[in-house]
């Protein structure tokens, strides 16, 4: 099945957001959960495992959990905040008192942080693809086999030098994969000559 990244997601009970993000263990190629975007004035990502996952198109996945069933799953990204500067200390009433000659609040700075495993990875859309001579474009979607979860082709995003529409690399051909980063075994010409494979993308 495709697994595309910026694809509509369908819950059992309606349309509930869309995929940013594949989270995947680089070593068995194996994807675990899919990252949901959901609508709303918070922008939550949410993590699916990918067993939830019933039908997926280039179009769109579908889940087999309600919304409500969704809003409980783990969010993608937690921000942690760096404590308050030395200059603020809690005054006698548990509030803030901000000594002179400061005279505001300085803004709390908060840094997000992935909740996946140690041994796991996040892939977004747009994610840099390298062959070993260098940059050859962008994933655009995998293919997976949903006999084990495991990927068998990463589809590389249409318009690259070689003017093929569908781009298509076997996984067998993926030297490593780093934070949204993946490196191939081959090189360019290796890759412009790769037999194509038919994928049916969404009119965007």
């Amino acid at each position: 099945m495709d697994l595309p990244i910026n694809a509509a997601i369908a819950c059992t009970d309606g349309p509930c957001g869309h995929s940013t993000a594949i989270i995947l263990n680089p070593v068995s190629d194996q994807v675990t959960h899919l990252v949901v975007h959901e609508p709303g004035l918070f922008d939550t990502e949410r993590m699916v495992p990918v067993e939830f996952v019933t039908e997926s198109t280039p179009e769109l996945i579908r889940l087999r959990c309600t919304k409500d069933e969704l809003v409980h799953m783990p969010p993608f990204v937690t921000t942690n905040y760096l404590p308050p500067p030395p200059s603020f200390l809690p005054g006698s009433d548990g509030a803030g008192v901000m000594l002179w000659p400061y005279v505001s609040m300085e803004p709390a700075v908060g840094f997000d942080h992935e909740n996946i495993a140690f041994d796991e990875l996040a892939i977004h859309r747009g994610a840099q693809v390298h062959a070993t001579d260098g940059r050859i474009g962008e994933v655009e979607e995998f293919v997976v086999n949903p006999a084990n979860n495991g990927i068998t082709h990463i589809v590389l995003r249409e318009g690259h030098f070689w003017n093929r529409q569908d781009v298509t690399i076997p996984v067998a051909q993926i030297d490593r994969i780093g934070d949204d980063s993946v490196y191939l075994t081959l090189n360019k010409h290796q890759i412009e000559a790769l037999p194509a494979l038919a994928v049916h993308r969404r009119s965007r």
